[in-house]
């Protein structure tokens, strides 16, 4: 597997510093972006393979930083989310829906992140589970992960849903959704936008906005009058193509450095899509990345319904029948490392005996490095 030709980090080591005079970062943009300069450097220390057989001493890895913002550190933690999801999805067709927020809610997001994406979850799952109920007489299963960005790296949050085609009556028996179609989108749409306009007059009623009575009726008006946008797509047949796509959507960041084509002191230019490229100033990139990162201890993939009711979904799998075999989890990481990159690091490439590792001490004091760095996930 080629490297990329270039590295995010290098344009946060560069430019950092005039970012930090320009902007206030949070603390949690400011140990993003420390944490990105540092992955996979001596600065976490890291470990070099030695074979006992012909004593080859290769493969100098150093650690990760485990960053969840960090474009280099997401392939392994996805592969591990997804087997560690096989035990629990349902056997059965799934739904990919997508909800999105209208342009008003970007400066709000902006400001108040946990407000704004905890209400979105909150309403996504209260409108899925409520038409279900009512329309279908079913309780769904669902798995939601947010999503901030555009291929551009602009603020635009929107929330991907994995949804069971079928559910628990509340019988307790299992009915099975048409694979065509599972809920009317414009209704589905409209309940979403009531719910979220209710989860926003009640957050008003906080205080939360510092908004005249004026202005948020202005805004309230203006959501109240456009079309919101939810996207139906077709269900999925096989559990395990579920879980791979989803997988697509639940550990990726804003920005791959597989995405960048260029990057000068003075630009950077990046793939956005359907073959088109941006280019902007590197103060500029980093500003639109910074805005992607959630803060502390927020949940991006939340589960409701069926999946998270451990009572319910077992009374639902009673009814379908064991996992297939495809669905069962990869035993170790070096496993999962082997079949994304073909490369197996428990043998030597000269005579394909057993390695050893040594590990490489970290050449900066503990305090300063990410907490819980990993071994380095991609060759």
């Amino acid at each position: 597997m080629n490297r990329p030709t270039f590295d995010m980090a290098d344009i946060v080591r560069l430019h950092l510093p005039t970012l930090k005079t320009i902007q206030p970062l949070t603390s949690e943009q400011a140990r993003a972006l420390a944490a990105i300069t540092l992955c996979r450097t001596a600065a976490l220390g890291g470990h070099q393979n030695l074979c006992m057989d012909c004593g080859l001493l290769a493969d100098q890895s150093y650690n990760s930083c485990r960053n969840r913002n960090c474009p280099k550190c997401q392939a392994l933690a996805q592969e591990r989310w997804i087997n560690a999801r096989a035990s629990a999805i349902l056997p059965i067709p799934h739904f990919h829906v997508v909800f999105t927020l209208p342009a008003e809610f970007r400066a709000l997001a902006r400001a108040h992140p946990k407000e704004i994406y905890n209400a979105l979850f909150k309403c996504v799952s209260a409108a899925l589970l409520e038409m279900a109920r009512t329309r279908l007489g079913i309780s769904l299963g669902l798995t939601t992960v947010l999503h901030t960005w555009t291929r551009e790296l602009m603020l635009h949050p929107h929330i991907h849903v994995l949804v069971s085609a079928g559910g628990l009556t509340k019988g307790d028996r299992f009915k099975r959704a048409k694979e065509e179609f599972l809920l009317p989108r414009q209704p589905l749409a409209a309940l979403f936008k009531k719910k979220m306009l209710n989860a926003l007059r009640k957050l008003q009623e906080k205080s939360l906005f510092k908004m005249t009575k004026g202005a948020f009726g202005f805004l309230m008006a203006t959501l109240a009058n456009q079309k919101w946008n939810v996207h139906l797509k077709k269900a999925f047949h096989n559990p395990a193509l579920v879980l791979k796509y989803l997988g697509r959507y639940t550990h990726r960041v804003g920005i791959s450095n597989s995405r960048l084509m260029a990057v000068t002191p003075g630009q950077v230019t990046f793939r956005s899509k359907d073959g088109r490229s941006v280019t902007v100033h590197p103060i500029v990139f980093l500003q639109r990345f910074i805005q992607h990162v959630l803060p502390d201890g927020f949940k991006k993939i939340r589960h409701s319904g069926l999946y998270a009711s451990p009572k319910a979904l077992n009374k639902a799998k009673a009814y379908l029948g064991p996992l297939p075999a495809p669905l069962q989890p990869a035993p170790s990481w070096q496993e999962a490392l082997k079949e994304l990159t073909g490369r197996d690091v428990t043998r030597c490439k000269a005579c394909g005996a057993d390695l050893v590792q040594i590990s490489i001490p970290a050449d900066r004091p503990s305090s300063q490095r990410p907490r819980d760095p990993l071994p380095r996930c991609l060759p």
